[in-house]
């Protein structure tokens, strides 16, 4: 289940570059931000596709060896990466002014992977990646108590219209009721919160300082968790481990690229092309048909999705 930072967390750059585009002509300055939309677009594709490939090589790896190994792989190896990179070129940016709230955030990322881990094990792929495709609208509704924000009653309709193509997914299937499906619908609300308490960082630590933290509570436990869930992984299995890791670092750093290409308006719908990408696995590399009552429910949650951004738009070139 994709877990990418929000425009929170990559929304300063792009202002860096239409600075940038002072001073040119108007032919000139639309040219450029179609570049940067093009460029920013590719970026959120990519980084869609490799959200989903780690969902897709954690579900591999979860038919032979315990979730906590798999997601102390997912954790340990992303860790490493970006502190390497933070430690060789900003060692000043692991301290933390919010320290409590950034342990919080890390210690969210891992209950929703846990729970993302869990559902990938018995839940059809795109099932999963469709519950997951409900975050956005989660994050509306809780903006409301725990960040004070105004929700109008247009998107309230499109809160409600999410949450019943969320229903519409986890519905009763031949008469009864999925109960595994309340595991990815855990991992979303997990996530909803992970994506809040990244708002709430916004101003208080880089981006930076954000991301080397984003792994850490998922390193700790899972290492501690792994003399007890340990199995001793062939070449193949340590080479995906490995992989996992990779395919969690470098995807946080696309989401960022995609963020500081272009404005959050252009790029962030395109964030739902997770939903291809899954289709595309599901269907060629686990086989697995889609249910119309998923194809249904994806619809409405990508169309309220959709909708919610927009009248955040609207809103915010109201307010200034």
């Amino acid at each position: 289940m994709s877990t990418g930072e929000t425009t929170s967390d990559a929304g300063t750059p792009a202002a860096a570059g239409d600075a940038a585009q002072v001073g040119l002509s108007s032919a000139e300055r639309s040219l450029a931000e179609r570049r940067s939309g093009r460029t920013g677009i590719f970026w959120m594709m990519l980084t869609t596709l490799l959200f989903v490939s780690q969902d897709a090589t954690i579900r591999v790896l979860t038919k032979s060896y315990p979730v906590m190994e798999v997601a102390w792989a997912r954790f340990s190896v992303h860790m490493l990466l970006v502190g390497i990179v933070v430690a060789w070129r900003s060692p000043h940016l692991m301290v933390s002014h919010r320290l409590p709230l950034q342990l919080v955030r890390s210690c969210l990322l891992l209950a929703t992977t846990l729970f993302a881990i869990l559902a990938l094990r018995s839940i059809p792929f795109a099932e999963v990646q469709a519950i997951a495709a409900a975050v956005p609208v989660l994050i509306t509704a809780l903006s409301v108590p725990l960040l004070g924000e105004k929700v109008g009653w247009r998107r309230w309709v499109g809160v409600l219209a999410g949450m019943a193509g969320a229903l519409i997914i986890v519905g009763p299937v031949g008469g009864t009721f999925q109960w595994a499906l309340a595991l990815p619908l855990a991992a979303a609300f997990c996530n909803a919160l992970y994506q809040i308490a990244t708002r709430k960082l916004k101003s208080a630590d880089s981006p930076t300082t954000t991301i080397f933290y984003t792994g850490m509570a998922g390193t700790l436990v899972c290492t501690l968790a792994l003399p007890f869930n340990w199995v001793t992984p062939d070449l193949t299995a340590a080479a995906l481990m490995v992989l996992l890791g990779t395919l969690g670092g470098i995807s946080h750093f696309c989401l960022i690229r995609a963020y500081s290409a272009a404005p959050a308006a252009t790029v962030a719908p395109f964030g739902y092309t997770t939903l291809v990408w899954a289709a595309v696995y599901s269907l060629m590399l686990f086989g697995e048909d889609l249910r119309l009552s998923t194809i249904l429910g994806t619809a409405v949650i990508v169309g309220s999705g959709v909708y919610i951004f927009y009248r955040e738009q609207m809103r915010s070139r109201q307010a200034s």
